[in-house]
């Protein structure tokens, strides 16, 4: 079955029909990137109604949805109504996490039916992502081939006295330049006591000798994101910077072998979590252990102390356990692996020992 066939198949748990308007979802289910178009889904047939500027582009590349010229203004309407009474659909669902108050109020102030959004079908559509297929994940590890090229660079690259902002810079360049359609995420890098802030952002800081450059990053191929998070040193590291990565590598490790398909996400989250803790630093690591990836860099299923759903086979999840010592440094480390029956297949092939540069 197609994705969107799929998508009929359970459209009956939601509504008689649904509307999806979210632009990684329509390009989920249709294959064509676009910034605009709805895609109205019936158990037994699915439109993708869009305008001018993509319609010869959509004819060409959608196979599985019947592509209709979207009508000017308020005319939309009337085309999803006609479609409506064509298919005796009487109550329309629409995914409530992505779907704007604004486009909720005008379909219910324009179509004929009832909108009950109670969140249904939304997780009817991420159920679906969730599960990744064999050309889902040799794009997600393509990219991750490419961040990790960025990554062989950047270790040639990092020097004393470079700036956040030009090791970022750099990175982004390599990676759009050898083949990423996009970044996965605006890219961090950070140095010395930057690296204690877990997301923090790119500066005009130079790193300094005896310091940790802390990288997270990932590139995008064919819509499919990676990530990935390295943390190197410029020259040679205290003792204590020592103990933390050690910790931390150690934590990530145990967090990818307990990893398989129907571990909850909080027992993975565990899994690292109290390693970290029985060395003295569980007030330093105050993230999620994971995230989901695919499409969108953070997707389901998740990681966290409060993540009580488990994890299906052939999802894709990152581990990225951390340490965060304020004013002094940071350490995380981040690989995302494919979830298996009887354990994981960890995408990422960089090298995770301490690296001192």
């Amino acid at each position: 079955m197609t994705r969107i066939e799929r998508l009929q198949a359970r459209i009956k748990e939601a509504g008689d029909c649904g509307i999806i308007t979210d632009e990684v979802n329509r390009r989920y289910f249709t294959g064509m990137k676009s910034s605009a178009g709805m895609v109205l889904v019936f158990p037994e047939e699915s439109y993708l109604i869009i305008d001018f500027r993509y319609i010869e582009k959509a004819r060409n590349v959608v196979k599985d949805c019947k592509v209709l010229l979207q009508g000017q203004g308020e005319e939309r309407y009337g085309q999803i109504n006609e479609l409506l009474e064509k298919h005796g659909a009487k109550t329309i669902a629409i995914d409530s996490q992505t779907c704007t108050v604004a486009e909720l109020a005008a379909f219910r102030r324009q179509l004929k039916g009832e909108i009950p959004g109670d969140g249904r079908f939304g997780r009817i559509i991420r159920q679906l992502r969730m599960v990744k297929t064999p050309e889902e994940t040799e794009k997600m590890i393509a990219a991750q081939r490419i961040a990790e090229r960025g990554l062989d660079f950047m270790l040639t690259y990092i020097k004393e006295g470079r700036t956040e902002k030009e090791m970022q810079l750099q990175l982004d360049y390599f990676m759009l330049s050898h083949g990423a359609e996009a970044l996965s995420f605006d890219t961090i890098v950070l140095s010395g006591p930057n690296t204690s802030l877990p997301h923090g952002v790119p500066s005009d800081r130079k790193v300094q000798r005896g310091e940790f450059v802390l990288m997270d990053f990932g590139a995008v191929v064919d819509g499919y994101h990676s990530d990935m998070t390295r943390t190197v040193c410029v020259g040679e590291p205290s003792d204590k910077m020592r103990k933390v990565y050690d910790i931390v590598l150690r934590a990530q490790k145990a967090g990818l072998e307990a990893l398989k398909a129907g571990i909850s996400g909080k027992e993975l989250d565990a899994a690292a979590r109290d390693l970290i803790a029985a060395e003295g630093y569980g007030e330093c690591f105050g993230h999620s252990l994971g995230h989901g990836v695919g499409m969108e860099i953070h997707e389901e299923p998740y990681a966290s102390p409060s993540s009580g759903a488990l994890l299906p086979e052939n999802s894709v999840i990152t581990v990225e356990p951390g340490i965060y010592i304020e004013g002094e440094f940071g350490v995380r480390i981040e690989d995302f692996a494919i979830v298996k029956a009887d354990g994981c297949e960890n995408m990422t092939l960089a090298r995770k020992e301490l690296i001192c540069l």
